[in-house]
């Protein structure tokens, strides 16, 4: 369903380890925006819905709602450097604005 990056899996074991607590799954979830684009939301949650799917990619449990699911099949979420900054990003082919990377 999702794949997570090594370096991305790192900075989530990371976070959670900064919070001090309990390991939480991560939450991902997709909104679709007026024109079509996709928004995406991620943070750390301890409550399921009905329709959540929870699955576990490189030792991070997921959870992803029931609308996100076909969505999100087929994405990769990476940590990069982007402009001197180090954020996590969402690579989706589901994604009308989705456009491959290009390898150097």
């Amino acid at each position: 369903m999702i794949k997570i990056s090594d370096a991305a899996a790192k900075q989530v074991a990371i976070s959670l380890e900064q919070m001090g607590s309990d390991p939480l799954p991560l939450r991902i979830a997709i909104k679709v925006m007026p024109d079509g684009s996709f928004h995406y939301n991620m943070g750390f949650d301890d409550h399921t819905h009905p329709g959540d799917k929870t699955f576990t990619e490189k030792g991070i449990e997921l959870v992803v709602d029931a609308a996100s699911i076909p969505l999100l099949t087929g994405m990769t979420m990476d940590f990069v450097e982007i402009d001197g900054k180090n954020e996590i990003i969402f690579l989706n082919p589901n994604d009308p604005n989705y456009k491959p990377p290009v390898e150097e």
